[in-house]
């Protein structure tokens, strides 16, 4: 069964519309040494087959294993009810709303979930969602240069590593200056990143957590880049900031997230949710859109689109982002995760997280030759040192069903022996027990 859905007839009709005799006639602009002959492409299957290839295909992943795995990433429990919700078919195909009036109930979920993100952050705006939490930073920094027309980026190196790989491909391109300001065995150096302000600076970029699961509050950094008109930007555990300082007690100008662990299954990397949220002063700048609450000509209550900042929207040059995406449906099943936990539940299921990871930290450290990579506060992730390299402690691990953490020594050279691990309220204490016995285990049969 061919899945082209016009008859041979059809498509000689619009071929002779056209002015060319077949299909390969029409491609003959092409270069023979690029067209997809070359490829080898086999012929296609039919549906049957190619579900039973997906299948197939589907069956060798593994879902059984226990993951202490974080590094931005987490694996939190996802109420029931949320997905038989989000598959509705007025949800789930729900497109930008570019017609409020045959939108308002899109609207209205994206309106809900900017009061949820802005009030989780204690921010003045958040806008309706980006792609995830990278390209959220990177539309921040843009929105720094934009306000304060510098060029100066200064990146704290405990940010998540994958993201400043994005800011510099993003950056490629552009005439920026991105100064990296080096970590201190894992710590934020605040007194390198405090000096590195000037007035040439357009912004300040950290997080918190770290990547190494440190805590700290930014207040006093701030306050700083504020002297020297800097803006402040700060990336955040969205699901933690229900029980932390938040960005907007520290003073942040612009805060963002990854939007993952606030109800989106971990799904092998995506699609994932960017949060941005900012202060009043700066949503003229603030990219993508921003839903508002209205009253129509017979009072009753509505939902707009109240600032469009893309290049659909107003002149090209104007135009704050061409990156920014609606990401309705995964904003939407945020609001969800936190609509049926409420403020309550996002608490308990952070203090669980923590409590669980601290209990791990100190299991794991009464293992002979394993330690903490230093004194830092931490919530739910922390890194260790081990006697061994944390590669192969991780692919030792695996093969028994357990992923015990990140081996740091991938984006950190000099850390080939640092384990970073994180617990959510998913892990049982048990399975902290069977993981701690089974890298005591490892390491006594290494020796």
């Amino acid at each position: 069964m061919p899945y082209i859905p016009y008859t041979p007839k059809q498509v000689q009709d619009m071929l002779e519309v056209i002015g060319v005799k077949s299909i390969n006639e029409l491609f003959d602009v092409i270069p023979k040494e690029l067209k997809n002959s070359t490829l080898n492409i086999p012929s296609g299957k039919s549906e049957y087959e190619v579900l039973t290839h997906l299948k197939n295909l589907a069956q060798k992943n593994r879902t059984d294993l226990i993951s202490f795995l974080g590094a931005g990433f987490y694996d939190h429990y996802i109420p029931a009810p949320i997905k038989h919700i989000l598959q509705r078919s007025e949800f789930y195909t729900a497109y930008t709303p570019y017609q409020p009036e045959a939108s308002q109930g899109t609207l209205q979920a994206i309106f809900e979930y900017q009061t949820a993100m802005a009030r989780l952050m204690e921010m003045d705006f958040a806008n309706a969602s980006l792609y995830d939490g990278g390209t959220a930073i990177y539309e921040a920094m843009m929105m720094a240069v934009r306000i304060t027309k510098r060029k100066k980026i200064i990146i704290s190196e405990t940010v998540n590593p994958i993201y400043r790989l994005m800011l510099q491909c993003y950056t490629k391109n552009l005439h920026l200056e991105l100064v990296t300001i080096p970590h201190q065995n894992g710590k934020t150096n605040l007194e390198e990143l405090k000096k590195s302000i000037d007035q040439q600076t357009a912004c300040i970029i950290v997080q918190n957590p770290s990547f190494f699961g440190e805590l700290q509050d930014y207040s006093p950094l701030f306050s700083l880049a504020q002297k020297q008109g800097a803006l402040s930007i700060i990336s955040v555990y969205a699901l933690l900031q229900s029980i932390l300082k938040t960005p907007g007690e520290m003073g942040a100008d612009i805060a963002v997230a990854e939007g993952q662990s606030l109800g989106l299954p971990l799904n092998f990397g995506g699609p994932y949710l960017g949060i941005l949220t900012t202060r009043k002063k700066h949503i003229r700048q603030m990219p993508g859109r921003v839903v508002g609450k209205t009253t129509d000509k017979q009072g009753q209550t509505g939902f707009v689109l109240t600032l469009q900042a893309r290049e659909q929207h107003i002149r090209r040059e104007k135009a704050t982002s061409n990156i920014c995406s609606n990401q309705a449906l995964c904003a939407f099943q945020a609001l969800l995760y936190i609509a049926f936990l409420g403020p309550e539940g996002l608490k308990r299921t952070a203090e669980q997280s923590i409590e669980k990871a601290h209990y791990a930290a100190q299991k794991l450290t009464s293992i002979p030759g394993v330690k903490l990579l230093n004194d830092y506060a931490f919530a739910n992730e922390f890194a260790l040192t081990l006697p061994v390299n944390a590669f192969e402690l991780v692919n030792h691990l695996t093969a028994r069903g357990f992923i015990p953490g990140f081996p740091l020594g991938r984006y950190y050279p000099g850390l080939e022996n640092c384990l970073l691990l994180a617990c959510t309220e998913k892990r049982t204490f048990e399975e902290i027990g069977i993981l701690t016995e089974m890298i005591k285990a490892y390491l006594t049969y290494r020796r």
